[in-house]
C-alpha cells in the first residue's frame, strides 16, 4: 500500500507541475497583449515552481529522499525591500506534510557589496504543535560578483531552534561560476550548523557542502547537484548521507 501511495503522489505531482509550466506559458502569451492595469501596486510580483528528486535543508533531507514538488511567491520592491513565501512538501514520518516559510528583508548595494538582512520564520502546517517545528531565524548576508565568479555568505541565528534544541547558528558560503556555454552554471556550497541541544537535534554540529550544476533554456531551469555533509548514518537521524539531487523548475 505504501508503494502504490508513493507512485500515486508521485504521479500527481508531475501532472501538476506540467499543468503548472503550460499553464504559465499560456499566460505569458497572453499578457504579451496590452492590457490597462487595474491595480497599481507599487514593486514586482515573481514566482517559481520546480520539482525536485529530494529537499535538503542544510544538508539533511527533509523529504525521505523521496520527490519535492516546491514553489515560492516573491515581491520585491526598486528600494530593495522585499518579502514572499515559499512551500514544499515534508515527510518526517509524523504529522507534518509540508513546510511553509515566510520571509521579508531589505537587500542595498554599496560599494559593489550587496548586503541582505532580514528574516525566516518557518512554518509546518499539520504538524502537532508539541512537536515545536516552527522557528524563526534572523538572516545576514554578504555577496559581490567578481568578473569570474558571484560569493555570497550568509548567518542565520534563532534563539529558539526548531524542536526546542535551543538556539542555532547556521554560516552558508556559496559560490556561483558561469561557464563558457552559454545559460551554463557551476555552483558550490559550504555550509556549517551550530545547534545547542544536540541530543535533542538528533545530531550533532554538522558541515555540509555541495557542488552542481545549473542550465538555462526556454524558461526552464535544469539543476542537478550533490549533496553531502560530514557526518554518517550513524551521528544522525536519517538522511545525511551523500546523495545526488535533480530538480526542474520555472519561474513566472
Amino acid at each position: 500500500m505504501r508503494k502504490l501511495n508513493t507512485f500515486i503522489f508521485k504521479t500527481a505531482l508531475v501532472m501538476l507541475l506540467m499543468a503548472s509550466l503550460i499553464f504559465t506559458v499560456g499566460h505569458n502569451k497572453v499578457a504579451q497583449a496590452d492590457e490597462p492595469e487595474l491595480i497599481n501596486i507599487p514593486g514586482s510580483f515573481s514566482g517559481t515552481f520546480g520539482l525536485f528528486s529530494d529537499y535538503r535543508l542544510r544538508g539533511i533531507t527533509q523529504n525521505d529522499e523521496d520527490l519535492a514538488l516546491q514553489g515560492s511567491l516573491d515581491w520585491n520592491h526598486e528600494m530593495g525591500y522585499y518579502f514572499g513565501a515559499w512551500a514544499s512538501n515534508v515527510d518526517f514520518g509524523d504529522t507534518a506534510q509540508s513546510e511553509v516559510d515566510l520571509y521579508l528583508g531589505v537587500a542595498r548595494e554599496y560599494w559593489g557589496v550587496t548586503f541582505d538582512i532580514g528574516g525566516v520564520y518557518y512554518t509546518y502546517p499539520g504538524a502537532v504543535e508539541a512537536l515545536g517545528y516552527d522557528y524563526f531565524e534572523y538572516k545576514f548576508g554578504m555577496s559581490y560578483e567578481f568578473p569570474k565568479i558571484a560569493m555570497g555568505v550568509t548567518v542565520f541565528y534563532t534563539p529558539e531552534n526548531t524542536g526546542s534544541s535551543g538556539n542555532a547558528t547556521y554560516v552558508s558560503f556559496d559560490a556561483e561560476v558561469p561557464l563558457l556555454i552559454s545559460r551554463l552554471a557551476m555552483t558550490g556550497h559550504v555550509g556549517h550548523q551550530t545547534i545547542t541541544d544536540e541530543t535533542v537535534a538528533g545530531r550533532p554540529d554538522t558541515v555540509d557542502w555541495s557542488i552542481g550544476a545549473s542550465y538555462a533554456t526556454h524558461g526552464f531551469d535544469l539543476r542537478e547537484v550533490y549533496a553531502d555533509t560530514d557526518k554518517t548514518t550513524a551521528e544522525c537521524v536519517a538522511g545525511c548521507d551523500g546523495e545526488v539531487i535533480i530538480g526542474i523548475s520555472r519561474c513566472f
